[in-house]
């Protein structure tokens, strides 16, 4: 595991408020063929050899752990199906997947679960796909999801195919042994680096000591606006933080949601963070309360094309998102502003480059850190590519998915997807903090379809 993955890993054993699951609900037209769908995962696992391995650490914890593949490996474990009881909905589906969601990894196996929920009144199917974060980030988790699609409904001859990794029998003492191998093997890398960064930043002082010094100024200020949590504290409503957790979904069309930001000079995702900062305004709005601002974060992909499936390639920004402003144009041209200047820091990769120390952390400073952190946050945001063409799972069509991603110690977590020309919209919720899910739901849908309104003409336009 990298640095920044072993955090992650490894918190949650002190906090359980921390587990991160990346959760993915596929709404089908029908269920799939099972043996199909069994043959499906294991071709995708024989292709991301990272399906089929477990996280084994070293001894007594001393380095990171290190990914092997599972010698008790079964595809059954993993792979699951259920039927609701009549009558059933997706309502009842979803809670079905929430449950799966709270529930904690068996870490003596690959993390990662998937079940097949049948039985809903209308025909219509749910797959829902569980995995730590550790193994990858809501960009890769979309890319590995699409091993399971197919173009077409029909079976796809002479798919081309892998032979699965060996199966190993690593013990910690094992992977005490292998860290001990890649800290050394990393090390002239490492020091490399160091000394091409001190020499140029040592040239570059000598022959332009005016620009080093503005650079390094400018580096710190950077970091400062990162590291540094949003100046305004949580709305007190928000304030409890629990183990509960309520899923609920949303939707509105990729090309609605971007005339209506075109109308207001901002983009999708500009509109997108401006209708849940609207919505959660309406729900203060309920309560009697107001609140100028609310603290949230969004991460940021840093993923590139050169990068292989799985894996966590990704920033994380926190910012003071502006909930008083009732003008939906005016908020969105307030978080395009916002967003744009923090996309821009060149202290983006901070907590990535402190990785290595927040690794070697004790697990319950680490865990208490982070906690720290999260916990000022009333809403975090992403915002995730998804699928622009019509898919098939095992020969079902997948009408809709929607993505669930962690909310490790913050009140909200809203992940869209875009899925053939529709934002699936997953929001996941603290409990403690959102004590009445169903109205904010109800006021997300309000400011979404206001954002919306904006990009429709009026008569006589």
């Amino acid at each position: 595991m990298s640095d920044f993955e072993t955090g992650m890993w490894r918190m949650e054993e002190a906090q359980p408020q921390l587990r991160s699951p990346i959760v993915a609900v596929e709404v089908l037209d029908r269920a799939p063929d099972w043996d199909r769908l069994l043959d499906a995962v294991e071709w995708a696992s024989h292709v991301v050899p990272r399906i089929r391995m477990r996280a084994v650490e070293p001894a007594m914890q001393l380095g990171n752990p290190v990914w092997s593949v599972d010698p008790e490996f079964d595809i059954g474990y993993h792979l699951r199906r259920v039927r609701l009881p009549a009558p059933a909905d997706f309502d009842h589906a979803l809670r079905m997947c929430r449950h799966l969601a709270t529930e904690p990894f068996d870490k003596a196996r690959p993390p990662w679960s998937a079940l097949l929920i049948e039985g809903l009144d209308d025909g219509r199917a749910v797959f829902v796909v569980k995995t730590h974060h550790s193994i990858t980030d809501g960009m890769g988790g979309i890319q590995m999801m699409t091993l399971l699609h197919s173009r077409r409904p029909d079976p796809t001859p002479n798919k081309p195919d892998r032979t699965p990794p060996a199966p190993e029998h690593l013990s910690s003492v094992g992977a005490f042994g292998e860290e001990v191998v890649s800290e050394i093997r990393r090390a002239p890398s490492r020091i490399a680096k160091l000394v091409r960064g001190a020499t140029n930043v040592a040239t570059t002082a000598i022959s332009s000591p005016f620009s080093t010094a503005s650079e390094v100024l400018g580096y710190a200020n950077s970091l400062r606006k990162i590291v540094t949590p949003p100046a305004r504290s949580g709305s007190p409503l928000l304030h409890d933080r629990g183990l509960g957790r309520w899923f609920g979904t949303l939707e509105v069309g990729v090309p609605e949601l971007k005339a209506g930001a075109k109308a207001a000079g901002g983009s999708l995702n500009d509109a997108y963070v401006a209708a849940l900062l609207g919505g959660f305004h309406r729900y203060h709005e309920a309560f009697g309360q107001s609140v100028e601002s609310i603290p949230m974060g969004m991460p940021i992909s840093m993923r590139t094309g050169a990068d292989a499936n799985g894996g966590n390639r990704f920033a994380a920004v926190r910012f003071n998102g502006p909930v008083a402003e009732t003008d939906p144009a005016k908020r969105i041209r307030q978080v395009r502003e916002i967003v744009l200047g923090l996309r821009e820091e060149p202290a983006l990769d901070a907590l990535d480059v402190a990785a290595p120390i927040l690794a070697r952390l004790p697990n319950y400073l680490l865990a208490n850190w982070y906690l720290s952190q999260s916990t000022g946050l009333d809403l975090q945001a992403s915002n995730v590519a998804g699928v622009p063409v019509p898919v098939y799972l095992a020969g079902a069509k997948i009408e809709r998915m929607f993505p669930f991603g962690p909310a490790p110690g913050c009140a909200a977590m809203a992940t869209l997807v875009s899925h053939v020309g529709v934002c699936c919209i997953g929001i996941n919720l603290d409990t403690a903090a959102i004590t009445k899910p169903a109205l904010l739901m109800q006021c997300l849908q309000e400011s979404l379809d206001e954002i919306v309104a904006l990009g429709v003409p009026t008569e006589g336009a």
